[in-house]
């Protein structure tokens, strides 16, 4: 069988991207990256501080830079920022690079997962469900055409997740595997 190409996750915010890709990585040995700590590490500085100063436009220029350049890396496992898929370039580079996983989860999930976290600057507002309905719309249809896979996180346990994409994964790689002889 060939050997599992760089995994891409894309999702929503509260998907679950950077938890499920640290276990992924550690279960396939590999570097783990998440474009915006990658950033915020890089700035010196929080997401929510480079939005004030820069702007969404300011910090998706980063963030494209950011993927251009994790992307090309070999053997790793990178968790996107919700919006990354916004952009074709950021699309065509992941699709071209590696196997793209979608993380689905509903918005009744993302707001408990999102409850507490002030570092998300697009919820930092008074609807949040609202914000999180408008963005569905808009950005569902994108990660879903740049997915190889899409994976539901909903109720699950990030080892059952993981299973879940790795046997998946294999699937696409050799379809054999999954045949009984």
């Amino acid at each position: 069988m060939q050997d599992i190409p760089n995994l891409f996750l894309v999702g929503p915010m509260g998907a679950g991207k950077s938890t499920i890709g640290r276990h992924l990585a550690a279960e396939l040995a590999r570097d783990f990256y998440d474009s915006d700590h990658e950033i915020e590490s890089r700035c010196g500085a929080d997401i929510p501080w480079i939005f004030d100063v820069e702007g969404e436009a300011g910090f998706r220029e980063r963030e494209a830079a950011m993927i251009e350049e994790l992307s090309g890396l070999d053997g790793i496992v990178l968790a996107t920022g919700g919006g990354a898929i916004q952009r074709e370039d950021n699309r065509r580079i992941l699709r071209e690079r590696g196997t793209v996983i979608y993380l689905y989860t509903t918005v009744e999930q993302q707001l408990h997962r999102t409850a507490k976290d002030r570092n998300r600057p697009l919820l930092q507002t008074d609807d949040r469900e609202a914000v999180l309905r408008t963005l569905f719309a808009r950005r569902d249809p994108l990660y879903r055409a740049t997915s190889d896979l899409v994976v539901r996180t909903d109720r699950r346990g990030p080892r059952a997740v993981v299973n879940d994409i790795l046997r998946r994964v294999r699937q696409l790689i050799d379809p054999l595997t999954s045949c009984k002889v």
